[in-house]
């Protein structure tokens, strides 16, 4: 048989099949469609009815208040005066004068004696003086040492620290004469400590008309744990 022999028959084999599905097409097309309705009546026919819970809330009779036909109205509040319009009196109408005060109309031996002064002196308290040019830290370094070295070992090691206001009063040459406390650093320890370093100070003189002068000034004395 030759390949052309071959050819036609498997086009007649093929065209016989599909003629075939052709004609067997509606027929299980229709049966397939009346199965599925009739599975789908019967499941709904024989499926068990579902139906919901009442979970609606029955709160009982709702109360009637009952509102009264009549109200008491608190009274209304006094009326506010409206502020007092200033006016031109003519009631004095005179020139009113002062008497002229001389020594002659008061003598020496009449008058209240003057206040007595008294001398509190600059390094007794803290005073204010007039300066141009304040004094300055001469030796940080020192002071940055001496903090570690007075710092309360038992606060330092507790976390503790606090800052201490402290009066210094300083002379003329820039010296440290007097220091206290001016305000605390609520810890007792720590403001003694301040007060030791506080010594230790070194500061430039301060200047007022180019000249130099004594001066109290207040300074913050701070210790911080590491």
């Amino acid at each position: 048989m030759t390949d052309q022999t071959r050819a036609s028959v498997a086009m007649q084999v093929g065209g016989a099949a599909n003629d075939d599905f052709k004609r067997s097409f509606s027929a299980w097309f229709w049966g397939s469609m009346t199965a599925a309705t009739v599975v789908h009546f019967l499941a709904f026919a024989f499926w068990p009815t579902m139906s919901v819970a009442d979970v609606s809330l029955d709160s009982g009779a709702t109360p009637i208040i009952e509102i009264p036909d009549k109200h008491d109205l608190p009274e209304a509040p006094e009326p506010i005066n409206p502020p007092a319009m200033p006016v031109i009196s003519d009631l004095i109408d005179e020139d009113i004068t002062f008497p002229s005060v001389t020594f002659a109309d008061n003598p020496r031996g009449t008058l209240p004696p003057p206040p007595e002064l008294v001398d509190t002196g600059i390094p007794d308290a803290p005073y204010w003086t007039a300066v141009d040019v304040y004094p300055y830290i001469k030796n940080r370094d020192e002071l940055t040492r001496a903090l570690e070295h007075e710092y309360p070992p038992l606060l330092r090691d507790a976390g503790i620290g606090g800052t201490a206001k402290v009066w210094f009063f300083i002379d003329e040459n820039g010296r440290v004469v007097k220091t206290q406390i001016h305000e605390t650093s609520g810890h007792k320890p720590l403001d003694d400590a301040a007060l030791k370093v506080a010594h230790l100070y070194e500061f430039s003189p301060a200047m007022n008309r180019d000249k130099p002068v004594a001066v109290w000034v207040s300074l913050d004395i701070r210790f911080r744990p590491r």
